[in-house]
């Protein structure tokens, strides 16, 4: 047993693509409807109201959101050491003051003021001095000597001078020793530092509310384009759809026309030809001569109508127009059987110039009128009558008449319906529009005058002429 053939994997897809194609297209027609729809006030209306909900709820989760998570830092670390304050500034005196400072670091000095003026230098080693009562420590390594009997005025500004030099030797340490301790501090953070690696917290914000925003913008701009554009190509395909609907109405009603011709002609054939049979017949037997004249005549309209007739039976002999000598050649040798059997009762002349035979002329059209103006006009009349069949061109137009002297129109026993004139005035329409007419009028002393009017052309330009009308 044969194993069934593996089914196309590709196939699921490609009708899932389908049904997605269809929708979206139809999805579309359907929005591009709506907005053609609706005026412009209320489309400008809702376009305001998407931008205001967009611009309140864009900054909104689900639209945007935040992370935080560490990331490492490799941010240069700077550390600045503060430096050792500078020692308080001494006030300001309105008397001179004198500053002694050591020429080396950790030196004493020693002042001595005697008879013999001010004497500065370092301290004696192993030596004491006495100078009264009055030696006293200026402050660290620093030591004045005061003269015998100085008075209290100088020994007080002694005393406040060596004051102050002590409290600026103790802020002086005390700076020294903070940043010494603040040197310390930040070796040992760099020395931290360089360790271990540095991280630090971030927060990031995600969000797709300014695209949205600006995708709400596009979105109002290609819905303001669709809607301008797409009335105009709704128009014009309804407009296409009417014409085609009318020029298909038209094709029905001229097919059903055609049909109610046909079926004219049909009833028509069998009828004339049964009597024209029975003529020769009877003509054979009495008047041989005239028998075969009219069995040429026969033989004559039905080689030239038998074309019509099949061109009728396939639908397309009444889709255009041909020449009016062939319409002619038919109307000769059936007008011409009817005098053999009328004899002298039918009298009938055709008068068309030659020029017009190449004119183009719709089919069946003469023949139908002059059917009806033997059969419901000269046949019911007792001493019968004359037909005359003329061409002429009249303001531009080519005209043909078909007149009679008989009983006139509807005046006869064997009137007719007028569904013949009423088909031929349906058919005028259909190819000529208002360019073409047809007319009935009575005819002097009696009879009817029947004339049909279409557009004089030559029949090399029917066909160009059938299509454009």
């Amino acid at each position: 047993m044969n194993a069934p053939a593996n089914p196309d994997p590709g196939a699921p897809w490609q009708k899932r693509w389908q049904r997605l194609r269809d929708g979206s297209v139809r999805g579309f027609h359907a929005y591009a409807r709506w907005l053609v729809a609706i005026s412009w006030r209320r489309f400008i209306v809702l376009s305001l109201l998407l931008v205001i909900v967009m611009a309140i709820v864009h900054d909104m989760p689900p639209f945007t959101w935040t992370v935080t998570h560490e990331v490492a830092d490799n941010r240069p670390v700077v550390i600045r050491v503060p430096e050792a304050p500078k020692p308080p500034a001494a006030p300001q005196r309105a008397e001179p003051r004198v500053q002694v400072t050591p020429s080396e670091p950790g030196v004493g000095v020693e002042i001595n003021i005697g008879r013999d003026g001010v004497r500065i230098g370092p301290p004696a080693q192993g030596t004491e001095r006495a100078a009264s009562a009055a030696e006293q420590p200026a402050g660290r390594d620093l030591r004045i000597t005061l003269p015998p009997g100085a008075s209290d005025a100088v020994r007080e500004a002694i005393e406040d001078a060596r004051r102050e030099a002590q409290e600026a030797a103790r802020e002086a340490e005390a700076a020294q020793r903070e940043a010494a301790a603040a040197r310390q501090e930040a070796e040992a953070l760099v020395r931290e530092l360089g360790g271990e690696p540095r991280t630090r917290t971030r927060t990031v914000r995600y969000g797709i509310g300014d695209a949205l925003m600006q995708l709400t913008l596009l979105w109002i701009a290609a819905s303001a384009i669709l809607k301008f554009t797409y009335k105009g190509t709704q128009q014009a395909q309804k407009q296409a759809a009417r014409a085609t609907e009318t020029a298909e109405a038209e094709s029905l009603k001229r097919q059903v026309v055609e049909a109610r011709m046909a079926a004219m002609q049909a009833q028509v054939e069998p009828h004339f030809l049964f009597n024209t049979l029975a003529s020769i017949d009877h003509l054979i037997e009495t008047d041989p001569a005239r028998a075969s004249q009219m069995q040429k005549n026969l033989i004559a309209l039905l080689r030239a109508s038998m074309p019509t007739m099949r061109e009728a039976a396939g639908g397309g002999g009444g889709n255009g127009v041909r020449e009016l000598g062939r319409e002619i050649a038919v109307i000769r040798p059936y007008l011409e059987i009817l005098k053999v059997r009328m004899e002298e009762r039918l009298t009938t002349e055709v008068a068309v110039p030659e020029g017009l035979l190449s004119a183009e002329f719709p089919p069946m059209m003469l023949q139908t009128l002059v059917e009806n103006a033997i059969k419901h006009g000269l046949e019911p009349k007792a001493e019968g009558g004359h037909l005359r069949v003329a061409g002429e061109i009249v303001h531009g137009k080519l005209q043909m008449t078909v007149a009679d002297t008989g009983l006139g129109f509807g005046k006869a026993a064997t009137a007719g319906t007028g569904v013949g004139l009423a088909n031929i005035r349906e058919r005028l329409q259909l190819l000529y529009g208002s360019r073409a007419t047809l007319t009935v009028a009575e005819n002097q002393p009696s009879g009817t005058v029947v004339t049909i009017t279409v557009p004089y052309r030559m029949a090399e330009d029917a066909s160009a002429a059938g299509a454009t009308a």
